[in-house]
């Protein structure tokens, strides 16, 4: 971009609209303050926007518009919906019309080709520009969208972190992030609210604020990849800090120990909760909140990814009278949305559902949620015991951590009970010799576990630019596919643009691997064999791997290769799947 200013200095300077010393100056300021040079310009008033215009529009032959004379209001919907609200902020580029394939823009720099490009790739179509003073663009974008949130520059104009005091909270209520912010609002109580509301803004399950000798970190986790966005500085840390814990209902004064806190907040008319983790480091706090938005966790079955005739298998197994159904994955794996979403399905008036959680991510009518207090003696093997004597259907148990755990979910589910729980192991198989592991005898693994589902989280293609493509010989050898003769082989990549935040990603769905335990699968459970064998004897049996659904979703152009190798690879040079099995899944033995 600096290139492209400058060109835009050397030309007014060769027009004698600028001396050679006000363009030093001017570029000079442009690098210290990062502002478009033709603001720095006028700013420094070494020339007008009349001007500006004036030249550039004789120049490049681009008609000049005024945005005054325009109903704003009558700017096609469209177009403005296609285009994210930060693009046009960001660039200072305003959609006006958009005719067939070749959208009109207003802008104050028709030289600012990455602006072009920008708008070029979000939309997919021509960019015409037409030219208008900077004011009344900027006026016209806040008729359209509004005014801006106070931006985190703008907010630390108003800190004075000498004479900063902490402010405590009024009522334990949800904070509204809503709402403007107030004139008179302390500016770290705006600015903690900033850095929520752009969390929420950009879709982010995490947030972490990191210190560091001389710096803080801001990072996001979009769709399970952390993300780096502009970080307060160093001085304000420390009050951010503290109103986060005000926020968590935590102890400020409190430096040295972890602590955990929760909190509500109000966004669009809908609450969404945070749980903030606190730790100390030799910079200083470390502050990571996870944000949980109930209207995510509970899905419809059909929309979290699982395979045709793999979801009607599970669909069928959930509806067993008794039994143990695992969900299996790392932290952050999508389990806690297949069992709330699988709750759902099964809730009806006859069952009597009783879950015990750690934490209670999302609400749900017609089931008794009970909240794990380790601290006070309520734990997951203390509220198991307790919920045999309510007379349950079905019992969910947030996560099997020790053997005493899992031998009251087993008697429970030997009672004539159907629970649900979870467990950390990489894959299906690895889910009964964890168990095992632990001291259950396996013959009451093999009496009581009727099914055993890993899964993965990958990240989907953005369907605003995404674009076919063919995959190299190369890349199809590496991956396992093999096509038939003539047989040509699509995948799909997203390009990056303003809707998936150049990402070329937009959302997540779910890869599965699903273990039903057949009787060969049960007496290699009771001859302890190891977990790939009894793996690969349930792929033998139809069994869909995590790496085969991953790779059905490539070929599929949900998602990408780079994510089926991130994701589904396990510690293995490549995967053993070829691509004439995906065409028969019912048959998956003729692995080589």
């Amino acid at each position: 971009m600096y290139y492209e200013r400058k060109r835009l200095g050397e030309m007014l300077r060769d027009a004698g609209i600028l001396t050679e010393e006000q363009l030093e100056i001017a570029l000079e300021e442009k690098k210290r303050s990062k502002e478009r040079l033709g603001k720095i310009l006028v700013d420094l008033g070494f020339t007008t926007e009349g001007i500006i215009l004036d030249f550039l529009g004789s120049q490049m032959n681009i008609p000049h518009i005024n945005l005054d004379d325009i109903d704003i209001q009558q700017f096609d919907a469209k177009v403005r919906k296609d285009v994210l609200e930060g693009l046009i902020r960001r660039h200072l580029i305003l959609p006006i019309i958009k005719e067939g394939k070749t959208i009109t823009v207003a802008m104050a720099d028709p030289l600012d080709v990455f602006a072009l490009d920008d708008m070029k790739k979000a939309t997919g179509c021509d960019i015409k520009p037409v030219i208008a003073t900077e004011s009344m663009i900027r006026a016209a974008i806040e008729r359209v969208y509004g005014r801006e949130e106070s931006t985190l520059e703008e907010i630390l104009k108003g800190v004075d972190i000498q004479r900063f005091d902490i402010v405590r909270a009024t009522d334990e209520k949800a904070v509204d992030l809503t709402g403007r912010s107030s004139e008179k609002e302390a500016p770290i109580i705006k600015l903690a609210n900033h850095i929520l509301l752009q969390a929420i803004t950009v879709g982010a399950s995490d947030i972490h604020l990191e210190p560091y000798q001389k710096d803080v970190r801001l990072r996001y986790r979009i769709d399970g990849i952390l993300h780096e966005f502009e970080s307060p500085p160093k001085s304000v840390h420390a009050a951010i800090v503290s109103r986060i814990k005000i926020i968590g209902n935590m102890d400020i004064a409190e430096h040295r120990l972890p602590q955990d806190g929760r909190a509500k907040i109000i966004i669009e008319n809908r609450e969404a909760d945070l749980r903030i983790s606190i730790i100390p480091t030799v910079n200083g706090e470390k502050v990571v909140i996870r944000v949980l938005d109930p209207k995510g966790l509970c899905v419809d079955m059909a929309k979290l990814g699982f395979e045709e005739e793999i979801l009607r298998l599970y669909t069928r197994i959930i509806t067993s009278p008794y039994g143990i159904i695992l969900i299996t994955g790392p932290t952050g794996s999508g389990k806690s949305t297949t069992l709330y979403s699988t709750l759902r399905t099964i809730n009806a008036t006859d069952k009597n559902i009783i879950t015990m959680e750690d934490p209670v991510e999302y609400m749900m009518r017609g089931i008794n949620q009970v909240q794990a207090r380790p601290d006070i003696g309520l734990d997951f093997t203390t509220g198991l015991r307790s919920f045999m004597r309510q007379d349950p259907d079905i019992i969910l148990v947030g996560e099997i951590r020790d053997r005493e755990t899992a031998e009251v979910a087993i008697n429970a589910a030997l009672t004539g009970h159907l629970v649900f729980a979870t467990l950390h192991t990489n894959d299906a198989a690895g889910a009964v010799t964890r168990l095992v592991n632990m001291g259950i005898e396996p013959f009451l693994i093999t009496s009581t576990i009727i099914l055993s589902v890993a899964q993965r989280l990958i990240r989907r293609v953005c369907p605003k630019c995404g674009e076919e493509y063919e995959p190299s010989e190369i890349l199809l050898k590496e991956l396992g596919v093999i096509p038939k003769p003539g047989e040509k082989i699509i995948f799909k990549k997203g390009q990056g643009c303003g809707h998936c935040s150049r990402t070329g990603y937009r959302g997540r769905l779910g890869v599965f691997e699903v273990m039903q335990i057949t009787d060969n699968i049960k007496d290699m459970i009771l001859a302890r064999e190891a977990s790939h064998i009894i793996k690969e004897e349930a792929a033998n049996n139809g069994m869909i791997t995590l790496e085969e659904a991953a790779l059905r979703k490539v070929m599929s152009g949900q998602t990408t290769s780079e994510e089926l190798i991130r994701v589904a690879f396990e510690a293995r040079g490549k995967l053993d799947i070829h691509h004439h099995l995906l065409d028969k899944p019912e048959k998956n033995g003729d692995k080589k």
